[in-house]
């Protein structure tokens, strides 16, 4: 897991560290004693959250980011915000798409403080439906603004839990399949929060792929790779048919979806080294959850009560 400090009331050493941290960009304050910037990154692969609190005016001008990039505000407003013909302004408790990976914007931030969290576009793809035999093609955000105050507010809470439960938990982060899980679950929260071009509902062809034959490929496929950071891309490429005809299939077969399965084997696999560890070695629950891409002990537990009868310590305990 990286990390990133930074604190300065300079504003050319500012804006010297936001080009080297997000992209090329010019800043600039009207008031002549411009104040603090302090910044603080934690990031793994794929994304990255920030905490930003500058507590001055500040001009921004900035070149495409070639990232999705969510801004999460907190207090103070972010003015003019501008990209492509869009205008706009934000403040406490708005979240939004900062602009397209590929345009530049522009705006003013006044004494705010708030929250970035930058995830590869290619992660949209991958929770997105595609074409057989290949992974999907890029997926666009067509709005900056979620589409209801209730998507907002649950990408917000997906922002925090990863941020809160991931990033800041030492070696966490570090672990390949919760670094995977997480950031799929925030590509799948921003794809249910704003509005974007992959189609999900599945074609005719779709329904027609969703055979006994493609499950038993997906199953297999799911066993053999459980301890890897696959995505639902790659297990419907291993099957030879869209995420959508796959998706259809474990919901008419199974009545599940392929990642619930998939959690569910990781689960079992869970269990397998629990039983078979010995708490005397300094094995811990929390150790083997995330070895299997589990990084909130919490739910962890709970999933593990309900398949199983009991708490997870309980069979490390023997």
């Amino acid at each position: 897991m990286e990390t990133l400090l930074f604190d300065s009331d300079d504003l050319g050493l500012t804006e010297a560290f936001l080009s080297r941290a997000y992209a090329g960009m010019r800043i600039g304050s009207s008031d002549p004693r411009a104040g603090r910037a302090r910044i603080r990154r934690a990031a793994m692969p794929s994304v990255s959250v920030d905490e930003l609190d500058l507590d001055f005016e500040m001009s921004y001008s900035v070149t495409p980011l070639g990232r999705i990039c969510l801004c999460l505000v907190h207090e103070g407003t972010i003015q003019d915000h501008a990209f492509d013909g869009v205008k706009d302004t934000f403040g406490p408790g708005d979240v939004v798409s900062l602009a397209p990976p590929e345009l530049p914007y522009s705006g003013r931030i006044r004494n705010a403080r708030y929250t970035i969290a930058m995830l590869d576009t290619d992660l949209l793809a991958q929770v997105a439906a595609g074409a057989p035999g290949h992974r999907p093609g890029p997926v666009r955000l067509t709005g900056h603004r979620p589409h209801s105050p209730a998507a907002a507010r649950q990408l917000r809470q997906t922002v925090g839990y990863v941020r809160d439960h991931v990033l800041t938990a030492p070696g966490l982060a570090d672990q390949p399949l919760v670094a995977s899980t997480a950031a799929q679950h925030l590509a799948a929260g921003v794809l249910a929060a704003f509005p974007n071009t992959a189609s999900t509902d599945p074609t005719a062809t779709d329904r027609n792929d969703a055979r006994p034959t493609t499950l038993r490929r997906a199953l297999a496929y799911i066993d053999d790779h459980a301890g890897e950071p696959i995505t639902v891309a790659d297990i419907a490429a291993a099957a030879y048919v869209t995420v959508r005809a796959l998706q259809y299939a474990f919901r008419r077969h199974l009545d599940t979806t392929p990642l619930a399965h998939l959690r569910r084997v990781r689960l079992a696999h869970a269990h397998d080294d629990l039983r078979a560890a010995d708490p005397l070695d300094g094995t811990t629950v929390t150790e083997v959850a995330a070895r299997w891409g589990f990084f909130h002990a919490g739910r962890f537990a709970g999933l593990y009560r309900s398949a199983y009868g009991h708490p997870p310590h309980r069979t490390l305990a023997g």
